[in-house]
């Protein structure tokens, strides 16, 4: 089993749909080893999304992460970096495949709902940020 991470975003707890996703990603085989919620502060933002510092997005996706509560989840699955990709879908939910998590709940491709990993190192990197070793199951 491999872990990733999985955040829903500010605009998706604020429209009602954390429950929504969580179901979504366990009945698609990822078991949810750790969770919490936390509005997080311009400096964690802007640390956690460093690698984006340069693009012209990184401002408004701060802006955007520090607007209101997430929710980092810790998911455990075979392949889970690349199976969560699949189910959460394109950043634009126009372009997401039916069924995917961006294309029932995001509502544009600056609000969709929901991180994801794009690779095993940075799921470890990613979990390291908002979890503590001993506060993850499995």
């Amino acid at each position: 089993m491999n872990q990733t991470l999985a955040i829903i975003k500010p605009d998706a707890t604020a429209n009602g749909k954390a429950g929504q996703i969580v179901a979504q990603l366990e009945s698609d085989g990822f078991k949810l080893t750790a969770a919490r919620m936390l509005t997080m502060t311009r400096a964690q933002a802007r640390s956690f999304y460093e690698v984006h510092r340069n693009r012209p997005f990184y401002d408004s996706l701060v802006a955007f992460m520090t607007s209101g509560p997430c929710i980092p989840l810790v998911l455990e699955a075979p392949d889970a970096v690349r199976r969560l990709r699949q189910v959460i879908g394109a950043t634009d939910p126009a372009e997401a495949a039916p069924g995917t998590v961006r294309r029932l709940h995001a509502e544009s491709r600056e609000r969709n709902a929901i991180h994801g990993s794009d690779s095993a190192p940075n799921a470890r990197r990613e979990i390291g940020f908002f979890f503590a070793e001993w506060e993850r199951l499995g």
